[in-house]
């Protein structure tokens, strides 16, 4: 499994628009961080998680050619802001799209022009999937979803082989961590440093780690209050890293050892 950081950045993107303060400014490109979402390449698969709205740029940067499936987190614009621009990837066929019933109904609010009986030529062709909290194939991967809670709003994470991937959350539930046994690589939600209502900070996401034991650990969702790439990553314990956008990492993608 190959993991490509597309964007790791928090709603706002960093930098944010109107905003000079150091990491706004920094000439590090770390420090630029496109609205999160990662793109998972198994056994010849494309795999998109979350496709907000700076996906056509991530996907030039990328040299992006296909896409097999695309699994959505939750409702909120920075992570389902980019759909229409799955266009270039359903000219040969619908793409699926996996979401739980409540985010299926809000997308089909949002996109009325792209689904329904008589489409528009030229529309984005999704197939939408709904998923709900039990393993699940996308085409021949297996996912095992992860509840997880962004303040009062229902989100999944996101589990395949030894690799998981949790944004937008500020607490899991505790019949959630045996879904995270024995991982390789965990990807997690890392705000800021100071409290925030929804999101966890950087002492919480630490506390995550310990709990969970992945074998390294990735940040993400980082807002401009996070700090300076260059600052930051000399704070944190050996085994946690932060991703930049473009970063791309490897995971072994043996089978899951664990209770489901």
């Amino acid at each position: 499994m190959k993991i490509r950081f597309l964007g790791t950045g928090t709603s706002t993107g960093v930098p944010e628009i109107g905003c000079g303060c150091e990491v706004c400014i920094s000439p590090d490109p770390r420090d630029n961080r496109l609205r999160t979402s990662v793109l998972l390449e198994i056994n010849g698969k494309n795999i998109l998680i979350d496709c907000g709205p700076d996906f056509r740029q991530q996907a030039l940067a990328a040299g992006l050619y296909r896409i097999d499936a695309v699994l959505i987190t939750h409702e909120h614009y920075d992570h389902v802001g980019g759909l229409d621009d799955l266009r270039p990837f359903s000219k040969y066929g619908r793409l699926p799209i996996f979401a739980e019933e409540d985010v299926i109904r809000k997308l089909k609010q949002r996109m009325p022009y792209a689904f329904g009986e008589s489409l528009y030529p030229g529309v984005p062709q999704l197939e939408l999937i709904p998923i709900t909290n039990c393993p699940f194939f996308a085409g021949d991967i297996p996912f095992i979803p992860i509840r997880v809670m962004h303040y009062q709003l229902p989100v999944f994470g996101y589990r395949t082989g030894n690799f998981a991937f949790l944004t937008d959350f500020k607490t899991i539930p505790e019949e959630e961590y045996t879904k995270l046994q024995n991982l390789e690589v965990l990807v997690l939600d890392a705000l800021r440093e100071k409290e925030h209502l929804s999101h966890e900070n950087v002492s919480q996401a630490l506390e995550q780690i310990k709990k969970i034991k992945p074998q390294v650990a990735y940040f993400i969702h980082m807002s401009h209050h996070f700090g300076l790439h260059a600052i930051m990553e000399e704070k944190l314990p050996d085994n946690v890293f932060l991703p930049y956008d473009g970063l791309e990492i490897s995971c072994c993608n043996e089978d899951q050892k664990i209770i489901v």
